[in-house]
């Protein structure tokens, strides 16, 4: 094909490719869900860089990389610009984000020279794969971790998702990796048998995913009836002194219609806007009170201050059958915390400091509401397979609770959503969501929507939600099958590059 001759090997045609395959990137993931995109975007790198001479194919990794997570991650800047240091501050962080963030794909190019053998029907369907999803494991804990725009989260609507339960986002992540490589060898390599080749084999692998999803796990109750609040509460007048009654009031006419008519009642990340210790009687024991003698539990999102030692906390409290407190334990840079605060101080405050830095909680307890255990994450928590997974096999629910005002009415709400979506799909645990301004939903055991709520708007989602019990086996082993797969791919390429 003429676009793959040596004479489009230069920076002018190579480059705007590369970028463009970047920002079509995030067309994979919700709202859009254009699935198959997460399949041709990089094989659309694979094949620029395959037979690249090594400066421009590491310069065409880079490019993509901060295209891709430049559009896919743009919605950082309602964050910063609107809440944070300002349109300036906000834009000059995205750049730094980008920039960065660019690396981890310039590092897969790296690696793949390093490693690449001389066959290139391996190096790409072998190689180049597992170092994709090498670079998306690193990127899943390294600087406490994101998981964002990994390329396994693009498939909760696609046959492919049958395969979370089994190897998890980051193994379709690979499979996506390997099917990009064969569609890339394809377009290099073109004729009438390797297109049918490559055709057939990602139809098998589509048609797997379809055949193995089934339930894994089995109910371990009756239904039951939770009330998903979202009091839709503007950020910017969220920790007013002056708009604090008025928040609690709001909560608390939606949750007296369900005293009595649910088991559970669940308000969204610091739904109440002051310390735990400032709402305490006023507020908190008359709750308290009417969740014991409604015999409804309560779960609700608020800061706690430890007044004996200064420690803050990220937390839910649960009110009703028990008092109980679950403590976020992955905190969001920035978000949550300023990295760096003994070594610049305030400087980095600009960027989005929050109103305290929190401390992070330290156990994986689930809350027992509504007459079983159920595992909560706060706001980012979910994006985390591992910190879910701690709660198993005890927790029959998984409960989010969030506050996605930051994010405005850009794409990353519904990227959130998409993401743990994925979580009560691996699990087999159904899922619940209460936000602040959306996106407030109940997802069953395999992924499915099963209501949800209009974002930006004052509403009460009732679902009728039955927990479940089991474990799926990517609960049980998590991502070590994963992990031995690509590390035995890359030492495969390794040696077969020492051989030759």
């Amino acid at each position: 094909m003429a676009f793959l001759s040596p004479a489009w090997h230069t920076p002018g045609r190579t480059l705007p490719l590369a970028a463009f395959a970047g920002l079509l990137s995030p067309l994979a993931y919700a709202p859009f869900g254009w699935s198959w995109v997460a399949i041709v975007s990089p094989a659309v790198l694979f094949a620029l860089i395959a037979r690249a001479p090594s400066r421009l194919a590491l310069w065409a990794g880079y490019v993509h990389g901060v295209c891709f997570y430049a559009a896919g991650g743009h919605w950082i800047w309602f964050s910063v610009g609107e809440f944070g240091g300002g349109p300036l501050a906000a834009t000059i962080f995205c750049i730094i984000l980008a920039l960065c963030f660019g690396l981890i794909t310039w590092l897969v190019v790296w690696l793949w020279l390093r490693l690449r053998p001389r066959s290139e029907i391996l190096a790409l369907l072998i190689t180049l794969p597992a170092a994709w999803v090498l670079l998306e494991w690193v990127q899943g804990w390294i600087f406490t971790g994101t998981t964002w725009l990994q390329l396994g989260y693009s498939q909760t609507d696609s046959w492919l998702a049958g395969y979370a339960p089994l190897i998890g986002p980051l193994g379709i992540s690979l499979l996506l990796a390997v099917m990009a490589g064969s569609l890339a060898w394809a377009a290099l390599d073109w004729s009438r048998r390797n297109a049918t080749v490559v055709v057939v084999g990602i139809v098998l692998v589509y048609g797997l995913g379809w055949a193995v999803d089934r339930p894994w796990t089995q109910p371990s109750g009756e239904p039951m009836r939770i009330a998903l609040l979202q009091g839709n509460i503007a950020q910017d007048e969220k920790w007013e002194a002056e708009t604090r009654g008025r928040t609690m009031a709001l909560y608390a006419q939606l949750t007296q219609r369900y005293w009595g008519n649910a088991d559970l009642v669940i308000w969204p990340e610091t739904a109440v806007p002051a310390f735990m210790h400032q709402v305490q009687q006023e507020h908190l024991l008359p709750l308290a009170a009417e969740a014991e003698h409604h015999g409804t539990d309560l779960l609700l999102g608020l800061p706690v201050l430890d007044r004996q030692n200064g420690q803050v906390f990220n937390s839910v409290l649960a009110l009703g059958s028990t008092v109980d407190f679950y403590h976020k334990r992955h905190l969001v840079p920035f978000g949550e915390y300023v990295p760096f605060r003994e070594a610049f101080g305030n400087v980095l405050d600009v960027f989005g400091a929050p109103m305290s830095d929190f401390t992070p909680g330290w156990n994986s307890n689930t809350l027992t509401v509504g007459g079983h255990e159920v595992a909560v994450s706060i706001c980012y928590e979910i994006t985390f397979p591992g910190e879910v997974r701690a709660f198993l096999p005890r927790a029959e629910l998984l409960v989010n609770v969030s506050n996605d005002a930051w994010f405005g009415t850009s794409i990353g709400p519904h990227q959130h959503f998409q993401i743990a979506r994925m979580r009560a799909i691996e699990t087999g645990r159904p899922l619940v969501r209460s936000t602040n301004t959306g996106i407030t939903a109940a997802v069953d055991e395999r992924g499915r929507v099963i209501a949800e709520a209009s974002q930006f708007v004052v509403d009460a989602l009732v679902v009728d939600v039955t927990p479940h019990q089991g474990m799926t086996p990517y609960a049980r082993v998590g991502d070590w099958p994963v992990l031995g797969a690509f590390a035995v791919m890359l030492l495969v390429s390794a040696g077969l590059r020492l051989r030759r």
